[in-house]
């Protein structure tokens, strides 16, 4: 294989506008009047409801189907919104075929679940059209300074804002939404549902938003713990793990989530470069997204290659299946071990690697596979967390209250330990160190 340096594979506009609207078109399409009614009479309305208990931000799912289902979807949508109120974007995000239609009875009985997410997606959307379900309570007098306006961070200001405390948001980035906004596929969230989503939840009022604000030597811990009387930290995770292989530093090596977030920010799709052999190493559903839309930008071969087995990847069995019907090649059981070309990636070579005693080796069998774009999608750490805060596996410690190692400080979302990843659970988190924060300061008087 030569060695010079060639980058005439990576290329903008290797399509029609007319296919990258295609490409990039709603990954579920709403549902009208009918199909919900139609899906709504499928739910048992369990009482032990298995579909709920999965859910992290436990929606009574049952009951919001059954108010679809009696033609009052407004009611349905209030519903999810006292547990979860960015129920709209998780109704289009969250992996629902690993939590609640997982444990679905009809799932169970059938192979075929209740479409809860399409039906959670139908009563938030009519709901978001119309004035904001929730109201402040009176003002306490309270401040709490939220640094991070991701998930986590939104959630937990609404809450605050609902029981009359007065918040303020610090983000480092331009605008709202975190990984809402920057870090999901284009295709499962379109027509900047995000933003939008952003602007209904602070229209319950007392949130103000402080944009390209992040910490640092202007904007200290000290600094908010001087001007509030709490600090709920989500800030996410900044950093990415490195491959620790050879050539990694080569051109045209990309970060995979930075590979996400330009997709996300593009006015337009034809302007974003992409390989014609795409090489994706990863199994997270951040290595799917980022697989799946090189193959709808117009890459002429993707391959997605996961060091372990299938049953061990964490992006669920609908995502790899999602990713195989769009045309990309999935590979297990290898690992990276070197990047090669001269000062432009051209290929990556694999090792085939054995599970010995719970131990991952790689073997002395190797391949290769032709690259001239390649996307890093093997995990996340902590940037920027403040000095004296205690750490657990390279996150924030918490309690089960959102607590940190500093009673006036409270965190959520991927910086803190905790559940999954998840939109949904740093939803119930920020909502949860919300309801701490808030008896914590009544308390106080």
């Amino acid at each position: 294989m030569p060695n010079d340096i060639q980058t005439s594979g990576i290329t903008d506009h290797r399509l029609t506008p007319s296919d990258y609207a295609d490409n990039f078109s709603d990954l579920h399409a709403p549902l009208s009047d009918h199909e919900a009614l139609v899906a709504a009479d499928r739910c048992y309305f369990c009482h032990d409801a298995p579909c709920m208990d999965a859910c992290p931000t436990t929606i009574d799912i049952p009951l919001f189907i059954r108010q679809i289902s009696t033609g009052t979807a407004d009611s349905a949508a209030r519903t999810i919104f006292n547990q979860n109120i960015m129920g709209g974007m998780c109704a289009r995000v969250c992996p629902t075929e690993t939590l609640c239609e997982e444990g679905c009875v009809r799932e169970t009985a059938e192979g075929k679940p209740v479409l809860i997410g399409q039906l959670q997606r139908y009563a938030t959307d009519g709901m978001m059209d119309k004035p904001h379900p929730f109201s402040r309570a009176a003002d306490t007098g309270k401040k709490v300074a939220i640094v991070g306006a991701g998930p986590a961070g939104l959630a937990c200001a609404h809450r605050l804002a609902m029981n009359g405390h007065a918040v303020t948001i610090f983000d480092a980035r331009a605008k709202g939404g975190g990984l809402n906004e920057f870090g999901i596929a284009a295709y499962k969230s379109v027509d900047g549902f995000a933003q939008t989503e952003v602007e209904w939840l602070l229209s319950i009022g007392g949130i103000t938003v402080k944009y390209n604000s992040p910490l640092g030597k202007s904007l200290t811990i000290d600094n908010l713990k001087a001007d509030h009387d709490a600090i709920f930290l989500g800030i996410g995770l900044g950093g990415v793990n490195a491959l620790r292989s050879e050539g990694e530093e080569k051109n045209n090596v990309l970060d995979a989530v930075d590979f996400i977030e330009n997709v996300r920010q593009a006015s337009d799709l034809g302007t974003v470069q992409i390989g014609r052999d795409v090489v994706v190493i990863g199994g997270g559903m951040t290595a799917v997204d980022a697989a799946v839309q090189s193959k709808l930008l117009g890459a002429n071969n993707v391959t997605m290659v996961y060091r372990r087995g299938k049953d061990r990847m964490s992006a669920s069995l609908f995502e790899q299946e999602l990713a195989t019907s769009k045309g990309v090649r999935i590979i297990y059981n290898a690992a990276p071990v070197r990047v090669t070309g001269n000062g432009a990636a051209r290929a990556v070579e694999f090792a085939h690697t054995q599970d010995v005693n719970g131990k991952l080796t790689n073997s002395t069998e190797v391949f290769m596979i032709s690259a001239d774009q390649v996307f890093k999608a093997i995990g996340q750490t902590l940037n920027g967390a403040p000095d004296g805060l205690e750490l657990d596996g390279g996150k924030i410690k918490v309690n089960e209250f959102g607590q940190t190692s500093d009673a006036g400080i409270w965190a959520g979302g991927d910086c803190a330990t905790g559940g999954d990843d998840l939109t949904v659970t740093a939803v119930a988190e920020g909502r949860d160190a919300a309801e701490a924060i808030n008896k914590t300061l009544t308390a106080e008087g």
